[in-house]
């Protein structure tokens, strides 16, 4: 049994192994930690590549495409370890990510969850999209990053190097307590892909427990290489999944009239599509939706097994305004600009 089991999520990825792995191995050698490579029944050569080239890699064969958090689901309940970390496939670690994000979780009982600061591979900087410096929500539930405002990225300057409690933590390079990834059911496989980590986040918060964010740790992600950032696809999982996750983990207080405007600020997304000419991201919006009211039932079932987790208070780290109102009406774009938001 290692202390820590760093899981590599592969589907048709044998390039991306090729370039990654080696950075992986390399800056991961410390006593106690095993690199682990689960595959998504993938169809490209990526299993004869990883046979031939890391034969001392562990491969756990998947029987078939279970998406992000399926994937991981399978492939986890397969490893035994203290701490397991969801790496995506497309991050190069820096040297020495590891020592604080293992030091901190022996160190704080109640940290659930923590995450390295993430930069931009191709632009390293640059914060990346999926993560940055430690992710937030607003009151209507739309994610952002210290770091990130919306598709607005900020250079690294040092400005965010201090450790933070946040509200999620990103999925390309997440690390958790494997006891509480077992307990808590891990990622929900309904999602398929796409903000299961901010719900499993906002369960692990729920629960009582911290998620941190040590800038000490620092990956490179490159974003994007399995789903593209301008896909369609995507915007259908975003949406659909955000309101799951907001109706399975929302206090009931909050839940009915931040859904209702969640309804006018999509339908505002929507129209938004349609006058840019983009038909498709309007057609994701609207099958979101749908996809969301067929499922309704099955979510509200989850919602009613999480209630005896699900704490009455707002969470310091969700922004009590809204980070869309802020961003095109107030004119924030970074971070350390947002307003009645004091984490310190």
């Amino acid at each position: 049994m290692s202390k820590t089991a760093v899981v590599i999520l592969n589907w048709n990825g044998r390039a991306l192994l090729e370039k990654f792995l080696p950075e992986v191995l390399k800056n991961s050698a410390h006593e106690g930690v095993e690199v682990i490579v689960a595959d998504n029944a993938s169809s490209d050569d990526s299993l004869p590549f990883l046979q031939e080239s890391f034969p001392s890699v562990r491969v756990i064969q998947l029987d078939e495409n279970y998406g992000f958090a399926g994937g991981y689901n399978h492939a986890l309940k397969q490893i035994e370890a203290d701490y397991f970390v969801l790496l995506n496939s497309d991050v190069a670690p820096e040297k020495d990510w590891l020592p604080p994000l293992i030091h901190a979780m022996d160190e704080q009982p109640d940290l659930g969850a923590c995450m390295p600061k993430v930069r931009a591979y191709n632009e390293p900087d640059k914060f990346e999209y999926a993560g940055a410096a430690g992710g937030y929500i607003d009151v209507f539930g739309y994610p952002f990053c210290r770091g990130r405002i919306l598709d607005q990225l900020e250079i690294d300057e040092g400005q965010y190097d201090e450790p933070l409690s946040v509200f999620w933590a990103t999925g390309a390079a997440l690390m958790i307590r494997a006891e509480l990834y077992n307990e808590t059911g891990g990622l929900d496989e309904s999602f398929f892909a796409h903000m299961e980590e901010i719900d499993l986040c906002w369960r692990l918060k729920n629960r009582g427990y911290t998620i941190k964010v040590l800038p000490a740790a620092e990956v490179l992600h490159v974003g994007g290489a399995t789903l593209s950032q301008q896909s369609a696809r995507k915007a259908f999982l975003n949406f659909r999944n955000n309101l799951v996750m907001m109706v399975k983990n929302m206090h009931g207080s909050r839940l009915l009239p931040v859904l209702f405007i969640r309804m006018v600020l999509d339908g505002i997304a929507g129209l938004h599509f349609i006058a840019k000419g983009e038909f498709d991201f309007f057609m994701a919006v609207l099958k979101a939706h749908f996809s969301f009211y067929g499922r309704l039932p099955q979510v509200l079932k989850q919602r009613k097994e999480l209630a005896p987790f699900r704490l009455k208070k707002q969470h310091r780290e969700v922004y009590p305004q809204s980070i869309i109102w802020a961003y095109y009406l107030n004119g924030v774009r970074k971070f350390s600009q947002l307003k009645h938001f004091r984490l310190h």
